[in-house]
């Protein structure tokens, strides 16, 4: 797998036909397919391209959510 640094993941926002990429616990997941995550934006509240470990905790679901495509890990 791909390592990333939260500068590479930056590059990966879903903008601009850009793949969406987030980051959670280390791991780096592609969204790009979510329709949750249209054009890179997670319901006006979350952006692609970013490490979203620290905002899970306030995220109105379980882990499980992470279930997308594993592309990386982050360093």
């Amino acid at each position: 797998m791909k390592e990333f640094t939260l500068e590479d993941l930056k590059q990966f926002d879903g903008r601009d036909g850009r793949p969406a990429y987030v980051a959670y616990d280390g791991i780096v997941y592609d969204v790009s397919d979510s329709p949750m995550w249209d054009g890179g934006d997670h319901e006006g509240m979350h952006d692609a391209g970013a490490d979203l470990t620290a905002e899970h905790d306030d995220a109105p679901h379980d882990v499980h959510i992470v279930d997308f495509p594993q592309v990386g890990t982050l360093v």
